[in-house]
């Protein structure tokens, strides 16, 4: 496994790519220490333009190869996920009405809280039915930065 670091405007990240595939997108606070890390491959520096473009505004998408994910539960909610719109938000409920497991919300929220490449597979943009906001692997702060920045730009 290859892993490379950048600075952007929400702190280090690091990503790491394994057979030519996105594995995971860790936050600053969540990097292996020590640190094992390598020099960017051509696959993690256009993810870094990526994050760096979605991060300014200017990405809606990205468009990268990752791994897949580990069950079929979890590949239902990835595919739910990616099909949120920028710059919108879907509660967990209803992410799992549209997996077809109507009653796994929490599931649903346990998908969430392991995916291992936030930001790019968008569950920053799943909150829950009630008041608040959910949790976050990078914490509520980020995911509501995360948020701000999709509704800019999204409305711009």
């Amino acid at each position: 496994m290859l892993l490379a670091i950048h600075t952007t405007c929400i702190g280090k990240v690091g990503i790491a790519e394994e057979n030519g595939l996105i594995t995971n997108l860790f936050f600053e606070g969540e990097l292996p220490v020590p640190e094992p890390y390598s020099e960017a491959s051509a696959l993690t520096c256009e993810a870094f333009r990526h994050l760096d473009a979605y991060l300014n505004g200017d990405l809606k998408t990205f468009s990268l190869p990752l791994s897949p994910p580990s069950t079929l539960f979890s590949a239902r909610v990835r595919q739910a996920l990616l099909l949120i719109p920028y710059g919108s938000t879907a509660t967990y409920a209803a992410i799992a009405m549209a997996v077809g497991s109507p009653t796994a919300a929490r599931a649903v929220g346990t998908v969430c809280s392991r995916n291992p490449m936030p930001i790019v597979i968008p569950c920053h943009r799943v909150v829950p039915s009630g008041s608040g906001f959910g949790g976050y692997r990078g914490g509520l702060k980020l995911k509501a930065a995360l948020n701000i920045i999709e509704n800019k730009a999204a409305t711009a």
